[in-house]
This record gives structure tokens, C-alpha cells and sequence, in this order.
């Protein structure tokens, strides 16, 4: 059997996009190489804009256990700013929130398989995949949806600015510290670096950061060295991490990430979220404009529109974001920038709310993904 749509990928994109393509009528097989439900390098913040694509596919992410995020701290060495957020935020983490969208694709009819991994993605009239046991899984279209991580054969380029590394931990604060970051999301810049940190379900704290390759390797590339080094650069930090007990023997990391590419040329794949456009961490957006691409390839696809006119206007969408999104990641990330963000931020607070409003994939972009915003 040849399926309408060939999805490589189960995240929040290829999730949302099987559950949005099967709710249309049309055939669906998703293949993702994990197993089971698992975390993901992901800071775990969920815009408005994101609540609103996950509430039109059916899923209240406070139903699952969603922090509600009211409020933003931005830290550089001793001082703080903290603003109210321009908009409504929760919190919730890629182990329930991408297996709740599954969940959803499986129930609107889409075949999902678990654990089956692509060794290689060929076209030939139609698409192919080859999965590590041999099996051969066949669609008329294919969707790349495979998030920070690229398929074999069908590689990204370096991006805007290739040379961090992506680290994830979460943690068990004390009370009095969790007690003092609930309803917040606290970005913390440190020296070749930056970090975010905000309650998730389950009593938990996220501790989602990015440190430039060359910091990294100057620590001799140990996690315990490098949390050492941000608790003596950045003041709020040290002190929220004081007393907290990591829930996990070792972080998750991803390398290579490729931070302000955006997809603008079809190559015959409709590529999705990270594939699609790969925003920095500091932003926040990223899950909003995975679920962008899903909603917006998903009306593309039905209405008999071309790959290649999807990736245009996907890149039309969030480039501006992406790019201002980007400039503020490479600030941060060296001693200059670091002082001008933290000067600004302590001086102007509205500029943050300014900044965040910038970072996010606009009102007309989720109008012609056919979400309604009323």
C-alpha cells in the first residue's frame, strides 16, 4: 500500500501534521525511531501562539499538567528585570506534550509506528523509506519532520550560527527556590552562553541551555564543569540551582544544531519544524513554529499545493523571527552583547516585551495556516 503521506518524524510536527492530514480524509503512515514517550533538548515553553494550534487539534496542554508562565527574568552577572510576558504562556514537557499529539494523530487515523528507524528517504516517482529491519514503507508525498536531528541524505546546512551546543537537565529545586520561579521563565546569560529555566509538570524544574563549542571545550567538556562555571557568572542562577537535585544521571545534548537556517527552496520534501526554520533557544518560539509548519504544510497539501510553495511561504512566515531571534543569540553569547542585553533589559523592561513580540511567527502567518484567532 502506498500511503497519501509519508511522515518521518513523531514530534510536535510530524505529530500535529498526521493528525491534521488523517482529520482531512487522506492516508497517513508516521515513522519515528524512538520507541515510547522520551525527553527531548527543548526548552519546553509553549507561546499563545502554540496553545492555540494545540487547543485546535483538540489538546489542552493544563489538562496534561501545564505550568502556567506569566512572567519573564532576564539575568546577566548580579542583575535582574523581570517583566510581565506581552502574552498568556505554559509550560509543559516534549515527554507528555509530543505523546499526547501522537495519541491524537492515532485516533484521527493516522498508522503511527514506533520505533522504526529510517536508514534512507529516495524518491522514485513516489517516496521510499528503508527502515533499519529491511522493511520498505512507500507514500505519494513526503514529510521531513525529524526535529535537531537530519536524516541521512538529506542534510541541512550550517545555519546562521552552527557553533552551540544544546544541553537539557531537569531538575528538583528546593522548595524555597521553586517556590520563587513558579510562573516564570528565567533566561540566564553566562559567559559563551545562555540558559532558561521554568517549572514543568510534576514538581520539576527545565534546565535547557546553549554554550558555544569553544566554552565548552576550554571546561574539558564536563557537564559538572559547566554548571560550575554558570553558577559563578550569573547570580540567580547559583542560587536557584542551590540545593537542586538533578533527575537524571547525565544531561541530554545535541550538537551541530544549525540556529537560523530557514528552509526557502523545495527539494521535493515538505520539511517541517527544525527542518523547516531552526530558531534559538532564546526566543522560545520554536514549538509554535513547529506546529506552524504542520498546520500550514497540512493546508498546503489538501488544497493540491506543491512542496516547493509550502517552503516559501513557510520561509516568508518566520524568517523575520528567526533572524531577530538569531542576532539576540549571537549578543548573548559574547562579553559585549551579554553587557548590553543585561544593561537594557535592567533599564528598559518594556524593550523585552518589545523583543518577545518580534521573536513570534505573526498574526497574518497563523490567519493564512487557516487558525482562528478569534
Amino acid at each position: 500500500m502506498t500511503a497519501d503521506a509519508l511522515i518521518v518524524g513523531g514530534g510536535l510536527a510530524g505529530g500535529a501534521l498526521a493528525a491534521a492530514l488523517a482529520g482531512a480524509g487522506r492516508s497517513v503512515v508516521l515513522l519515528e525511531r524512538e520507541a515510547g514517550p522520551h525527553d527531548k533538548v527543548c526548552g519546553e515553553f509553549l507561546s499563545r501562539e502554540a496553545v492555540l494550534y494545540l487547543e485546535a487539534l483538540g489538546i489542552d496542554p493544563v489538562a496534561l499538567g501545564a505550568c502556567r508562565i506569566h512572567g519573564l527574568r532576564l539575568s546577566a552577572g548580579t542583575g535582574i528585570a523581570t517583566v510581565k510576558l506581552p502574552f498568556p504562556a505554559l509550560s509543559l514537557s516534549r515527554r507528555a506534550l509530543d505523546h499526547a499529539v501522537l495519541r491524537c494523530a492515532a485516533e484521527a487515523g493516522a498508522d503511527i509506528r514506533l520505533g522504526a528507524r529510517v536508514q534512507s528517504l529516495d524518491s522514485d516517482g513516489g517516496w521510499r523509506a528503508r527502515l533499519s529491519g529491511g522493511e520498505e514503507v512507500r507514500g505519494h508525498a513526503a514529510f521531513l519532520a525529524t526535529g535537531k536531528h537530519d536524516l541521512r541524505g538529506w542534510p541541512r546546512p550550517a545555519g546562521l550560527q552552527p557553533d552551540l551546543i544544546g544541553f537539557k537537565m531537569h531538575m528538583r529545586l528546593s522548595a524555597p527556590q521553586a517556590a520563587e520561579l513558579a510562573g516564570h521563565v528565567e533566561l540566564t546569560l553566562f559567559r559563551g552562553g545562555y540558559a532558561g529555566l521554568e517549572p514543568v509538570e510534576g514538581g520539576l524544574a527545565n534546565l535547557c541551555l546553549l554554550v558555544r563549542r569553544a566554552r565548552y571545550a576550554a571546561l574539558g567538556q564536563q557537564w559538572d564543569a559547566l554548571v560550575a562555571a554558570m553558577r559563578a557568572d550569573n547570580a540567580l542562577l547559583a542560587r536557584r540551582l542551590e540545593g537542586a537535585q538533578p533527575c537524571w544521571d547525565r544531561p541530554l545534548a545535541v550538537f551541530s544544531i544549525p540556529y537560523g537556517h530557514v528552509r526557502r527552496r523545495g527539494d521535493g520534501l515538505w520539511r517541517l519544524g527544525d527542518q523547516a526554520a531552526v530558531i534559538p533557544s532564546f526566543a522560545g518560539d520554536g514549538m509554535s513554529i513547529a506546529l506552524h509548519s504542520a498546520r500550514l504544510a497540512a493546508t498546503f497539501f489538501v488544497k493540491g499545493e506543491s512542496a516547493a510553495a509550502y517552503q516559501r511561504r513557510m520561509a516568508r512566515d518566520v524568517g523575520t523571527a528567526v533572524r531577530a531571534a538569531t542576532l539576540l543569540s549571537q549578543l548573548s553569547v559574547h562579553a559585549p552583547g551579554r553587557a548590553l542585553i543585561g544593561w537594557g533589559a535592567s533599564r528598559l523592561p518594556a524593550i523585552m516585551a518589545s523583543v518577545a513580540a518580534l521573536t513570534r511567527v505573526s498574526s497574518g502567518a497563523l490567519r493564512r495556516a487557516g487558525l482562528d484567532l478569534v
